[in-house]
């Protein structure tokens, strides 16, 4: 009878994923539990090749794990922007001697097991992507014995290192620049769904109207999911209902203008001559629209090459210290905005 990946896994109490990682020696299991795996798999028939041994005995001990944390998934998705941020901590931990493990943990389906397989495995410190959690979220992470760097989020109630964007400069720049063409009627397209970085947009969009006088209309403010399909969807519905436009809009992310730029042209509304729109996060599919989006530049690369300095700071010298980094963002002018 043909070894099963689901009996070696019911054994152990891991899952299939785990098993099959250990078996085509990939990372993102930690030291601990590859033992495990592979010496189950010896028991019940299996010998594990001589590359997964040797990759097992010569692992570089110096580890940080790299969790993604999805409570809904409607934020945090396989786009350009959490790409570089990878890339940045990816590059940071290399150049610095580090291995990074990455866990993609789900609120409802593996949390449990993923918190498991990081009690067990040899590890230095942890970077949790935190862009979808709330304060409560974290607490299971405060308890472990290893350093902990949050990224994408502050919460400020609680003491954790974290590195942020600077949300409420980013979305006051947008909005000054808007007033600055002279629009007056400014909407907001809104994120339907929450993460604290749309929180902290919104008071620097509400902060700049004010200081210029401008009053928040509310009938401006349209809300949509913040995804490319959803916030198209949303947009197409509210413009069905034939809401009155203003001349501009600020919206929470390049996703979501995106997809309301696909609905208003759709309704046959053009962007850059009957309305202007500014993004936030500077995706590198800003530059194809047409006309260009202009928007707020993050420096993703940047953000996740300091997580991981903190945490080696912290590994380091495991000091008390807590610190709150915000990277500041730029306006990038395209064409996506006129002057009237």
């Amino acid at each position: 009878m043909p070894l099963r990946l689901k009996d070696v896994a019911k054994k152990l109490n891991v899952s299939p994923a785990t098993v099959s990682l250990v078996i085509n020696n990939k990372p993102g299991v930690g030291k601990e539990t590859r033992q495990r795996v592979l010496q189950a798999l010896a028991e019940m028939g299996y010998e594990p090749t001589i590359l997964q041994k040797s990759a097992l005995n010569n692992s570089n001990n110096k580890n940080i794990r790299f969790i993604i944390y999805k409570k809904h998934g409607l934020v945090v998705s396989d786009t350009p922007f959490f790409s570089a941020l990878m890339e940045g901590i990816d590059q940071e931990a290399r150049k610095n001697g580090y291995n990074l493990v990455i866990s993609y943990m789900n609120e409802k389906e593996n949390r449990e097991e993923i918190l498991r397989i990081i009690e067990e495995s040899p590890l230095d410190g942890i970077i949790i992507l935190a862009t979808e959690m709330r304060p409560e979220d974290l607490q299971e992470f405060k308890k472990l014995p290893v350093p902990i760097v949050v990224l994408d989020s502050y919460f400020k109630e609680e003491k954790v290192d974290t590195v942020i964007i600077n949300n409420i400069q980013g979305a006051y720049e947008a909005t000054k620049y808007l007033i600055s063409m002279g629009h007056t009627e400014i909407g907001y397209l809104h994120s339907s769904v929450w993460i604290n970085n749309f929180d902290e947009r919104e008071e620097g969009f509400i902060k700049a109207l004010n200081e210029h006088n401008i009053k928040f209309n509310k009938k401006y403010v349209f809300s949509l999911e913040s995804t490319l399909e959803g916030s198209y969807r949303d947009m197409l519905k509210l413009l069905e209902s034939r809401i009155e436009l203003p001349t501009a809009c600020f919206a929470d992310n390049d996703i979501i203008a995106f997809g309301a730029i696909k609905a208003l042209k759709e309704k046959g509304v053009k962007l850059a001559k009957d309305i202007s729109i500014v993004g936030f996060d500077d995706m590198p599919f800003c530059e194809m629209t047409e006309p260009p989006l202009t928007t707020i530049r993050v420096y993703k690369q940047s953000m996740g090459r300091l997580a991981v300095k903190r945490l080696i700071e912290k590994i380091n010298d495991r000091s008390d210290i807590v610190i709150k980094m915000e990277v500041a963002t730029e306006l990038v002018e395209r064409k996506s905005v006129i002057k009237i």
